[in-house]
């Protein structure tokens, strides 16, 4: 059977198996699509998952029949939620077993999937040789274009199925899919032309570049010699999703809170938005105040440098941002400080900041990876010595780590205590990230990030405490 519709869906009712059916709509026309090549993409909660997982069960009859999924890392593959979990929810009821092991399920008729990851570039030369007549790609954008066309070398099959790819993905401007589904995106708003989802397109590959057409046979013309393969891009969105906004009512909630770059990709499905000058951070979200109330949890996170400026430099600064919460879960910035010089400096500047913030507010400091990151903290710490101090290593890019501060900004949850250094603090903000430098978002999303920290070890500690009240009762 190809992979030309819901043929395989519809044998699963003559088989007296549980029907397992599509969702009308983008999800539907993803798995009808005849594409060599068909990628599921554009909003979150479009239902990308399971889109993917229906494929290979029309084919679960078929002996000797084998799918691969890919993630790029295995932890990806055994999340909660993804790929492999979700499976369990799926390919029990179509008679398969499961080997977890080898992350694997076989069916009856010997037909097997397996879930995979290619977490590095080399990782695709441990399929060399393989015929794959169904690949899988979830999140297309996480892989390279030297990995999706070097394993789409493999999709081939001596067997019934004819060979082809799927694919699901988010919105990434600066991702080599983002080329390769432009035909379907608006260039000027960046959101999939409705119209043309699931229309296919041909092309033919020439070293590193396609050469497209509206028909197979009008690249055979061109390009006699080779084989044109068709791709088409379907897109979907939350709205498309019936069953998980009945599941899940407050998704379109969560996705709504997110930052105004991650709320267009997510919610929107934008390919086109990316982090510019005012688009993370604008000084009319917040309220500025004259004074703060009492009782506020305060934190000052750091950003570290160590170059004083001279005539032919303009190194990056010392920014230390001071923040308060209040126990209605609103944010006031309260201080921003910086500086340029050596290291012996900036441990004097910390120092002396501790002093006048009080040994009530906890300090915030980034661990830089190695040894001499290491060396450098436990330095701080030691110079900060009967202070509440944490230095932690950076995790994620630097627009990701503000992403959570600038969503609180934009709706209105942030105040900023008046002073001198307001000015300074909402320029650097605004700019970020295209200005040269980033450390006082980098200072802020440090403090912000504190809290978080903290509420995530109260609601652990909490969990446990409950954990522990009812074995007591039991």
């Amino acid at each position: 059977m190809d992979a030309s519709g819901e043929g395989a869906i519809e044998a699963a009712a003559e088989a007296d198996v549980k029907v397992v059916r599509p969702q009308k709509g983008p999800q539907s026309r993803f798995l009808a699509s005849r594409a060599d090549i068909a990628i599921y993409g554009g909003a979150a909660g479009g239902g990308k998952t399971w889109a993917l997982l229906l494929q290979p069960l029309r084919h679960r009859f078929e002996p000797g029949f084998s799918a691969v999924f890919f993630r790029r890392t295995t932890v990806q593959v055994r999340n909660p939620g993804g790929l492999w979990d979700e499976s369990f929810r799926l390919y029990p009821q179509a008679d398969g077993e499961p080997f977890a092991a080898a992350l694997e399920w076989r069916f009856p008729s010997g037909a097997r999937v397996r879930f995979a990851h290619l977490e590095h570039e080399k990782t695709v030369l441990d399929w060399h040789g393989a015929q794959l007549p169904l690949l899988c790609f979830d999140e297309l954008t996480h892989f390279t274009a030297a990995q999706f066309w070097a394993m789409s070398a493999r999709n081939r099959s001596l067997g019934n199925v004819r060979p082809y790819i799927r694919a699901t993905c988010n919105p990434d401007a600066d991702s080599w899919v983002a080329e390769l589904v432009a035909w379907w995106i608006d260039p000027d708003t960046g959101l999939a032309i409705r119209n043309r989802a699931g229309r296919l397109r041909w092309f033919v590959r020439l070293g590193d570049r396609l050469v497209w057409a509206d028909t197979d046979k009008a690249l055979i013309r061109q390009h006699p010699g080779l084989r044109p393969r068709s791709l088409t891009f379907v897109d979907a969105r939350l709205a498309d999703n019936a069953a998980l906004t009945r599941a899940d009512p407050e998704y379109r909630a969560r996705l709504l809170a997110l930052p105004r770059v991650e709320r267009e990709r997510l919610l929107h499905g934008n390919w086109k938005i990316r982090p510019t000058a005012g688009l993370l951070f604008s000084r009319a979200w917040c309220q500025l105040v004259d004074a703060v109330p009492a009782g506020l949890l305060v934190k000052r996170g750091w950003d570290l440098a160590a170059t004083p400026k001279t005539e032919t430099n303009d190194p990056d600064w010392t920014v230390g941002v001071k923040l308060g919460r209040d126990p209605q879960g609103r944010y006031y910035v309260l201080d921003c400080r910086r500086i340029r010089t050596t290291p012996a400096g900036v441990e004097r500047f910390l120092a002396n900041t501790a002093a006048e913030d009080g040994a009530e507010v906890e300090i915030a400091l980034p661990q830089d990876p190695g040894q001499a990151g290491k060396a450098q903290a436990a330095a701080l710490v030691r110079a900060l010595d009967g202070r509440t101090v944490r230095a932690t290593p950076e995790t994620g890019d630097k627009t990701t780590r503000f992403g959570p501060f600038s969503a609180q900004a934009e709706a209105g949850n942030v105040h900023v205590l008046r002073g001198p250094w307001n000015e300074a603090w909402f320029a650097a903000l605004e700019a970020f990230p295209t200005a040269p430098h980033d450390d006082d978002a980098d200072a802020t999303s440090r403090a912000f990030g504190a809290f978080q920290t903290r509420m995530a070890s109260a609601g652990f500690l909490e969990m446990a405490r409950q954990d522990l009240a009812a074995r007591v009762a039991d």
